[in-house]
């Protein structure tokens, strides 16, 4: 016996009843018929997911793990801590530009290429190749705490009113405006967000919101990864038309396991010259301006290393004393870093670090300016599987 049809009496707005009387007279049925048509082709199944169904979860971007071929630019380069890190998780770099002459001659020996110059040569972003990832290192010093007090006590300005560096956020501003990459990576120091009253880091992220990014960034130490306490802020930006305003992006959660420790980086003493012992002078005049800032409450002074502990910040400075990070020795004074172990504690690589073609002074500073290879490496990483998750689920343009 067939059974009639069930009733559905419903009330509707009245525009949704006025497109119905239009729609179902053009198409010749019945009011009825038609929105009973209506549903039956939003709950067809034939041509796949129905209306009613529930959307499918898209995959954990934690499957996407795994390298993923992609290019990148690497600028305000140094002697490459970024680069090292997005190669690590399968990029090329397809340009690069560093202006110190020293950072460039190191750059050219680990990487077999030139970096160009000054970046403000190429802010129109002509000559600077397609790429997906934009990396940059960009000028930290006009918002560091050293350089801040630095400036200060010299009468000079600081921040984005520093002209010679300040304004270089700007210029990298108008490269991502010019050539829109699809993922950024910045680095600077911590204090860039509490610099000027965090009007600075409001300037920074709003100019990258406005360039069309979702923003993510997180300070991160680079004790985890390397036996020096570091911290620095990591931003990364994903171009919100092309993967959507919450991409899944998180940063790394540190590594399992122990901390390395300060004494894995060094040589044994048998290897280290005479030359990198403190004189007697030199100690003794760090030994006296500790006692007198000490006798002020303030805590300026040398930092002997605890050996199965991890070291203070390696600075730019490092070269004039060594005083922030010295070693104890069984005989005789302290001593400094020899600058291979300075690349160690930077976590570069061991054929990079035996590759000195600079002075030790210029060495010491641009390991005290550089990026940590093991950090970018984790980040860049976080960034590869949002990419990998991007092109395997979301619709493509």
């Amino acid at each position: 016996m067939t059974k009639e049809p069930a009733q559905l009496n419903i009330r509707v707005p009245k525009p949704i009843h006025s497109w119905v009387q239009r729609a179902s007279k053009r198409s010749g049925l019945s009011q009825k018929a038609f929105v009973v048509s209506l549903i039956e082709e939003a709950m067809d199944r034939s041509k796949g997911p129905s209306l009613f169904d529930k959307p499918e979860t898209p995959p954990a971007v934690a499957q996407f793990d795994g390298e993923m071929p992609f290019r990148f630019i690497d600028l305000f380069a140094g002697i490459g801590g970024l680069r090292i890190g997005l190669q690590r998780n399968g990029g090329r770099c397809v340009f690069s530009s560093e202006i110190d002459p020293y950072a460039q001659k190191t750059y050219r020996a680990w990487f077999g290429e030139e970096p160009a110059g000054d970046i403000q040569d190429f802010v129109s972003g002509e000559g600077i190749p397609e790429h997906n990832v934009l990396a940059a290192g960009f000028p930290c010093q006009p918002f560091s705490i050293a350089g801040v007090s630095k400036k200060k006590s010299l009468g000079r300005d600081h921040g984005f009113k520093d002209k010679a560096q300040g304004t270089l956020f700007f210029q990298l501003a108008t490269i991502i405006e010019n050539k829109q990459p699809e993922v950024l990576l910045l680095e600077n120091v911590k204090n860039l967000r509490s610099h000027n009253k965090g009007d600075t880091w409001r300037t920074i992220h709003g100019r990258l919101c406005d360039l069309g990014y979702a923003v993510f960034d997180q300070t991160i130490d680079a004790a985890d990864y390397v036996p020096q306490h570091r911290e620095r802020i990591f931003i990364v930006g994903f171009r919100r038309d092309i993967y959507g305003e919450t991409p899944p992006f998180e940063f790394p959660d540190p590594p399992e396991g122990s901390r390395p420790i300060f004494r894995d980086i060094l040589e044994p003493p048998e290897n280290v010259p005479a030359k990198y012992t403190l004189s007697d002078h030199l100690w003794n005049y760090l030994q006296e301006y500790k006692k007198r800032h000490a006798a002020k409450g303030n805590g300026f002074g040398f930092g002997m290393t605890d050996l199965d502990g991890i070291s203070r910040t390696l600075s730019a400075r490092y070269y004039k004393d060594g005083a922030e990070i010295l070693i104890p020795q069984k005989k005789g004074g302290p001593r400094r870093l020899m600058p291979l172990e300075a690349a160690r504690l930077m976590g570069f690589p061991q054929e990079y670090a035996e590759n000195q073609v600079v002075s030790d002074t210029r060495a010491y500073k641009q390991f005290g300016n550089a990026v940590v290879p093991l950090v970018a490496e984790a980040v860049a990483k976080q960034i590869t599987k949002v990419m990998k998750w991007q092109r395997l689920t979301l619709p493509q343009s």
